[in-house]
């Protein structure tokens, strides 16, 4: 039976993430719930969207960050 060990935090891949062109423009970054616990866990992840001032929401298997810290609304 394989045990679970937590990720180590990867900052290159944090990095890397957020290095992106639609972070930069302020737009919406898609990341699967997988490849973010796999790479540096969901409170790496969850602390470097917060410190960045920015939202993030999972639906389904994705992570969504909405890569701005303008008001959000859930309309439906």
């Amino acid at each position: 039976m394989e045990h679970f060990r937590p990720p180590v935090a990867n900052p290159n891949w944090l990095t890397a993430v957020f290095d992106v062109k639609v972070c930069q423009k302020g737009g919406i970054l898609r990341r699967a719930v997988a490849d973010v616990t796999r790479e540096v866990g969901r409170d790496a992840f969850v602390s470097e969207v917060r410190r960045r001032g920015w939202h993030l929401i999972q639906t389904g298997d994705q992570n969504v960050v909405f890569c701005h810290a303008g008001d959000l609304r859930i309309l439906c």
